[in-house]
């Protein structure tokens, strides 16, 4: 906590590549998951409220996909049924777990404005508790140093 995030790339779900770095000055909830995991199904809809609520106050979601061999096409599937928007990136290689040394999904990463951990959370979260939206209003609140 409290230090810069590693550097992280993904290819999205939608085309192109993603950097993290790319969403300095933004508040970023970035959340590891599968669609094999029950709590991260679960979670994916509160996520998207959290997304649509307070992204136009410099709220990025970003959900990436450790769904891999025959499993790596159904996210696509999952997030067009259940209407989730966010942006989602594709990692089946595990290079999310190697940068960022998740412990298993769901794992929920708050990155700073500045790209500085501000906060993890192992296993589901509610996107729409007190502790989850303090920590959100929290980030949101605190401007990027130069």
């Amino acid at each position: 906590m409290g230090e810069s995030v590693p550097a992280y790339h993904a290819t999205a779900l939608s085309g192109g590549s993603f950097r993290l770095s790319d969403l300095r000055g933004q508040v970023v909830l970035l959340n590891v998951w599968a669609t094999w995991c029950p709590p991260c199904r679960e979670e994916m809809p509160a996520l998207e409220r959290l997304h649509d609520e307070l992204g136009e106050r410099g709220v990025r979601v970003v959900g990436v996909s450790i769904d891999k061999g025959e499993s790596a096409d159904v996210p696509t599937e999952f997030l067009r049924e259940n209407g989730i928007t966010f942006t989602i990136l594709r990692d089946a290689s595990g290079q999310v777990a190697r940068t960022f040394q998740t412990r298993g999904v769901p794992e929920t990463f708050l990155i700073g404005r500045d790209g500085t951990l501000l906060q993890r959370w192992v296993g589901r979260i509610e996107p729409g508790s007190a502790s989850v939206r303090g920590a959100v209003e929290r980030a949101l609140a605190t401007s990027v140093s130069r």
